[in-house]
């Protein structure tokens, strides 16, 4: 079996370390051969392709980002017919018998309509995000919030030192999972989500409330937190799977508070695309390396239009319409837990 590998939508950490265990586990114990398309989608449709063999990927384990490329290119975006239609061409063109496709909601969307439509593919969960409601968990999100605690950590001291209030903005479009455990971890003052509603007079009290006892407030907002009743949307092209580009939550918050807050000392710490690099955590090499592994006895057993996902400590093949059906968000309970404490 000859297999073509991509890597669709935003990167994240542990997208290289996939890669790496499904060529290894692939070609040592199914005699299978792979190819990597470049720049996700936009690599199947030009057929832009390089071989993946054992000595290419086994220096990938901890290498960020991922060495395919990845891009937003949507091939259904002129109709799903004839988007299916070029796929399986240029497919047959390269002899590619089969897809890993590795991405997340909009990337696993298009896998989902290959497989409805006969193309052979097998799929792995890749969202910094972790709200693809199939699995339990994602790789990249334990890195990503590593990363946003470890700078609000910084952004404590110096938030001190000037008894200044102190604004991070982290990624969460639609999902506040990356802002709730940064929030928890961080020992943030509050934190919002785009699940909630935002009360500002409240966060206004929470603020002064801190600073009167000679503390800095820590705020932690999702980049879809809707400050001011809805979500700050940048002004830039919609991409190709139809989203706005989001950004301006924690300015928003920031320009509220200081009209509440008399003489609030405060600044913004957009932390952005800080949180897709770097190497990835132990946790998400582990996880990736699993996904990777699960992905490639998936096609071996010939159980396609599936994706790994990990349900509990075990990592199971679920079927790719359930994986992209329904985003899993912060429920009621989790945003419960610390509600009405003072930190």
């Amino acid at each position: 079996m000859r297999v073509g590998i991509l890597t669709g939508g935003g990167d994240c950490p542990g997208l290289n370390a996939v890669v790496r265990a499904a060529v290894l586990a692939g070609t040592q114990r199914h005699g299978m051969s792979f190819v990597g398309f470049l720049d996700g989608w936009r690599g199947v449709l030009d057929g832009d392709v390089v071989p993946l063999d054992e000595e290419r990927v086994r220096p990938l384990l901890a290498v960020g980002g991922t060495v395919l490329g990845s891009s937003r290119t949507n091939p259904l975006a002129g109709g799903v017919e004839q988007g299916v239609q070029r796929v399986r061409e240029r497919l047959a063109a390269l002899g590619v018998d089969a897809l890993l496709v590795i991405g997340g909601e909009d990337t696993l969307g298009v896998a989902t309509a290959l497989h409805e439509a006969g193309v052979p593919v097998v799929g792995a969960p890749k969202t910094i995000d972790d709200d693809l409601s199939a699995t339990d968990a994602t790789f990249g999100f334990d890195t990503a919030v590593q990363t946003a605690v470890e700078a609000c950590d910084r952004l404590v001291t110096t938030g001190a030192s000037h008894h200044r209030a102190m604004v991070v903005e982290v990624m969460g479009r639609h999902a506040g999972w990356i802002a709730l455990h940064t929030g928890m971890a961080a020992g943030a003052h509050v934190t919002l989500l785009p699940e909630e509603v935002v009360d500002l007079d409240a966060v206004a009290d929470v603020v002064r409330a801190v600073l009167a006892r000679g503390g800095a407030p820590l705020l932690v907002v999702s980049e879809g937190a809707p400050v001011l009743g809805q979500q700050a949307v940048k002004d830039a092209p919609v991409d190709a799977f139809g989203h706005v580009q989001l950004g301006g939550a924690g300015e928003q918050l920031e320009r509220e508070l200081q009209r509440r807050v008399p003489g609030l000392s405060s600044r913004v710490t957009v932390l952005g695309h800080l949180l897709r690099g770097g190497t990835p955590s132990a946790a998400d090499r582990v996880l990736a390396t699993r996904f990777g592994l699960s992905a490639v006895e998936a096609l071996a057993a010939g159980r396609l239009g599936t994706m790994a996902a990990l349900r509990g400590v075990d990592v199971v093949q679920v079927p790719l319409a359930e994986a992209t059906g329904v985003l899993r968000t912060v429920p009621e309970a989790r945003r419960a837990e610390t509600a009405g404490l003072r930190w």
